[in-house]
């Protein structure tokens, strides 16, 4: 199974590299382009920046403090309201202090930050991972990885071409459990599986209606907005909330469904899929959100399926479980989520426990740093799964069932213009993607 899994990354590496050939050229003596970081010594001690420090940002930052050869040395945020707090917590725990910054190309500048971490809205991803692997540093950014396809593609391209090491922050890959249960697919053992079933059903908060507010003079909005169409601020698409609004996030599928549909498809050994369609809407609230609270979809491979399911004003799942993933034998079922996995309908049903994710998935990544070998998640991988976010958002947005071609080196629409035109994006003047060359 590595020997296959090698092979298929190598495969994806020459299937998926685009370079970004189209996009406008980054504002001169923004960044200063390097590729010089190489570490001689798996002893190294690696110096971080962490973009981007509310919520999982902040969850990232201290657990890379707490490791002892990993030093966090600046951390950046748009909100200075979050500064004192973060940097206070991430002192406590490595006993100094990282210094603070509010524009992130400040730490791209700094030529003593090896990696950075992009904890940012979905928008900015692509934008400053090409940026960090032009400025030879490796990236953790969190999934999905792009705001769109276009976008995933230019990211796998300046990784290739920089040759930086970039992880995805879909630590599900990392749990020990989580493989066993890939493992015990690709057996045999469940017979034939055709058929993935991917979902997460929970309650969420309504968002309510917002109204367009002064910028507070602590918060550098216009730098948040970024490749962002100029809009006022309104609070609830702003700290959050942003992730259920088509210019700056993907939804509850781009949130929670590329964890799921990432495991879903790992164990079924599958990449893009030939056709997909979607349904739903939002049923329940009747708020300013964008992105459906009940969404399905359905992604046809040549010779399997997976299927999608969320709703998020319920919290009877399926199964018995809130978010978990379903893979179909004629053998058997098994049922993996973050708890552990078991398999139904077999005597003696082999049952694995919990595993940890997180902290090992960081771990990979500044081991990869050092022996510069590929992480558990590269940006391939977390490229592919982010596609079935994308795909599945844009069936629903275009109400079509879409047609997809992936056989000359990217990702194409063959049956509809309209979704066609969402598979990327025009970014405001300024912020178009760097140029990859």
């Amino acid at each position: 199974m590595k020997k296959q899994e090698s092979q298929k990354s190598v495969n994806r590496r020459q299937f998926l590299e685009s370079s970004a050939k189209n996009a406008a050229s980054v504002a001169a003596g923004m960044v200063g382009i390097s590729t010089a970081h190489v570490f001689a010594s798996p002893n190294s001690q690696i110096s971080i920046g962490v973009i981007g420090i509310r919520g999982q940002g902040q969850f990232l930052a201290k657990k890379l403090a707490s490791f002892s050869d990993v030093h966090v040395k600046t951390i950046c945020d748009i909100d200075e309201n979050l500064l004192p707090a973060a940097t206070q917590a991430i002192k406590e725990i490595q006993n100094k202090a990282p210094s603070v910054v509010t524009d992130f190309r400040k730490v791209f500048d700094d030529p003593s930050i090896d990696a950075v971490v992009i904890a940012t809205p979905d928008h900015w991803h692509a934008y400053m991972t090409i940026l960090a692997c032009q400025s030879g540093k490796d990236v953790y950014v969190e999934k999905p990885v792009s705001h769109n396809i276009r976008e995933g593609e230019a990211m796998v391209s300046a990784a290739n071409h920089y040759q930086r090491i970039v992880q995805t922050g879909t630590q599900q890959r990392s749990g020990s459990h989580f493989q066993s249960a890939i493992e015990f697919i690709k057996s045999g053992k469940l017979g034939k599986v055709n058929l993935a079933k991917a979902w997460t059903v929970h309650k969420r908060k309504s968002i309510g209606t917002g109204r367009k507010i002064k910028v507070p003079s602590n918060v550098h909005y216009d730098l948040w907005l970024g490749p962002a169409p100029e809009k006022p601020l309104i609070p609830n698409q702003f700290h959050y909330h942003w992730r259920w609004f088509w210019d700056y996030g993907t939804g509850e599928l781009g949130n929670w469904g590329v964890h799921l549909l990432d495991i879903a498809r790992w164990g079924l050994g599958v990449d893009i899929p030939i056709r997909v369609s979607s349904t739903g809407g939002n049923y329940y609230f009747k708020d300013d959100q964008q992105t459906p609270d009940t969404q399905f979809v359905q992604y046809q491979y040549k010779d399997s399926a997976i299927t999608w399911e969320h709703r998020l004003w319920t919290n009877h799942g399926i199964e018995n479980r809130s978010a978990a993933v379903a893979f179909y034998g004629d053998l058997g079922t098994l049922i993996v989520d973050r708890g552990g996995w078991k398999v139904y309908d077999q005597k003696n049903a082999i049952t694995s426990d919990f595993s940890e994710q997180p902290i090992t998935h960081l771990r990979n990544f500044i081991d990869c740093v050092k022996t510069r070998s590929q992480p558990v998640a590269d940006i391939e991988t977390g490229h592919i799964s982010s596609v079935l976010c994308h795909l599945g958002n844009i069936a629903y947005r275009t109400g079509q069932d879409i047609l997809i071609d992936s056989s000359n080196q990217k990702c194409n629409i063959i049956n509809c213009n309209q979704a066609s035109l969402l598979l990327g994006r025009e970014s405001r003047k300024g912020w178009e993607l760097p140029e990859i060359s």
